[in-house]
């Protein structure tokens, strides 16, 4: 996402698992910056967000890339969804 001059990521999720789930969302700019945030989703039914913070832009939106990835609670869980930024071809930077 971009506003203001500054860039940030953000996944929106409803979990009805039943389970705490885990995300990891990943921001990735221009010349190897990289932000991560880990969120936890607690087991209901409303949905929620995770946001990066936001920071300056260092380039258009086409110079960012964003990956939120979700799995279940534990240090063994399974990856259960991978989803990433895609820009629609011919959209502007």
């Amino acid at each position: 996402m971009t506003g203001g001059g500054e860039t940030w990521a953000r996944a929106y999720h409803r979990n009805t698992s039943g389970t705490e789930l885990r995300a990891v969302l990943t921001l990735m700019g221009p010349h190897g910056r990289t932000v991560e945030l880990h969120c936890v989703l607690a087991a209901h039914d409303e949905p929620t967000s995770c946001e990066t913070p936001r920071s300056r832009s260092a380039g258009g939106p086409g110079a960012y890339t964003a990956v939120a990835e979700y799995a279940g609670a534990g240090p063994v869980a399974p990856l259960l969804l991978r989803a990433g930024s895609h820009r629609a071809p011919g959209a502007p930077d």
